[in-house]
């Protein structure tokens, strides 16, 4: 069968990888010239299924209410345009704001989440493939009681699904990552999730690229594509600016453009663009960089260890598809990172860069069927794209090939927004 993957992101790279070693004749569109140089070039490089508490939560909406007018809100709206797609996607958000569609949400995210890092783990010991991987878990600090407290609730939500998710104090905190010591006396406590990992999700991604065209996947790289193209409930193939491609089955895998390409065939994907930032650190010389991937919760900050280097990344800002680098969101990371860590690296020579994140109302990416038999949805991961492209692929290529998926589907596809009420 030939299939056509629109996207070399990680995600769609992953997808191309399953299909390619299904024997499918897989070929892939991509307007960069390269894998993985839109948002999975310079993230926050965690493999995290600890971050499976969505966006929309019973407190987003006070904290949200906080940080309005703060340009150094960890999430900053600028919504003063008119733009029905981005206030349909708000009202969304709201209505999963309870604690009954949180809990529903968090289920469904950590379903992907595990099963991609198990499919991750499978794919490193088949492939041998290294990208500056760690396996140390990911420990999360808190400051503030209440929110660690509040915390030690959703991890206890997270256990029950399957994910070891373990409250530690601010001694075994530092134990477990030296490095914190300097902020030993801020910290309330910490939760650690020993099975979580980190990489270079550029290195991956690129690496993998070759090893699905060595199992025969052609990339076109620097080709747009540009409409998708039916024949009553099938799609025919895919019109790029080089040209029509023709396909027996389309992946769209393209982040935050995918729902531009989904809309003239009737079909409405609450995907959003939600920018974010990261400096990457060069750490030689300096002996206070962490090895455990961090996140400080109250900043919404991640750091990762790859090889010689620090990643620094966090805040999200929805502001349509501005790329704009803002130095002040720079600088903003760059302090939180010198606090966290003050001899973490030389902070002089970090390395910037945004990207645009798609994300849906209720942080639940969109995988499976679409009203076209032959259309695949693998869009919408948001900030856990790196953690879930493994799972996604395999469960796309999968669902082409007519095989039963090693998870259920239950609630990821777009049929749930029609469930899902627009009020709050």
């Amino acid at each position: 069968m030939k299939v056509v993957v629109i996207g070399a992101g990680v995600v769609g790279t992953a997808c191309a990888w399953y299909l390619a070693k299904d024997g499918h004749e897989v070929v892939v569109v991509e307007r960069r010239e390269a894998a993985g140089l839109e948002t999975s070039l310079a993230n926050g490089g965690q493999i995290s299924p600890c971050h499976a508490e969505p966006w929309a939560n019973p407190g987003a909406l006070p904290r949200i209410l906080r940080w309005l007018g703060r340009d150094d809100a960890p999430l900053l709206f600028r919504w003063n345009r008119w733009d029905p797609e981005l206030w349909a996607w708000g009202l969304r958000f709201l209505a999963n704001c309870t604690p009954a569609r949180a809990t529903v949400n968090i289920e469904r995210t950590l379903r992907v989440a595990l099963y991609s890092r198990l499919c991750l783990q499978r794919l490193r010991a088949e492939t041998g493939i290294d990208y500056d991987q760690k396996t140390l878990g990911i420990l999360h600090v808190y400051r503030d009681p209440r929110t660690f407290e509040q915390a030690c609730a959703a991890a206890e939500t997270m256990r029950r699904h399957g994910l070891a998710r373990l409250p530690r104090t601010p001694d075994e905190a530092v134990t477990i990552e030296p490095a914190l010591a300097a902020v030993r006396h801020e910290l309330a406590g910490a939760i650690f999730t020993p099975d979580d990992e980190s990489g270079d999700a550029h290195k991956f991604t690129t690496r993998l690229a070759a090893l699905a065209a060595g199992a025969g996947a052609r990339f076109h790289w620097t080709t747009d594509a540009l409409a998708l193209v039916q024949d009553g409930e099938r799609l025919t193939g895919v019109v790029t600016d080089g040209g029509f491609i023709g396909a027996d089955a389309c992946v769209l895998a393209a982040g935050c453009a995918s729902p531009a390409l989904a809309r003239p065939l009737g079909l409405r994907l609450p995907v959003v663009p939600a920018k974010g930032y990261s400096i990457t650190v060069p750490v030689a010389g300096h002996d206070g960089a962490p090895s455990v991937s961090v996140t400080d919760d109250e900043h919404k900050m991640v750091y990762s260890r790859l090889g010689e280097r620090l990643r620094a990344a966090g805040t999200a800002e929805m502001t349509g598809f501005d790329r704009t680098l803002d130095p002040r969101r720079l600088a903003m990371i760059a302090s939180h990172a010198r606090a966290l860590f003050p001899d973490g690296g030389d902070y002089a020579r970090a390395e910037p860069w945004t990207g645009l994140r798609p994300v849906t109302p209720d942080s639940v990416p969109l995988l499976g069927a679409t009203p076209y038999a032959n259309l695949w949805l693998n869009t919408g991961h948001g900030t856990l794209g790196w953690t879930m492209a493994c799972g996604s692929g395999r469960i796309v290529a999968d669902l082409v090939a007519g095989r039963m998926p090693e998870i259920g589907l239950d609630g990821l596809g777009l049929d749930r927004f029609r469930a899902v009420s627009l009020l709050p």
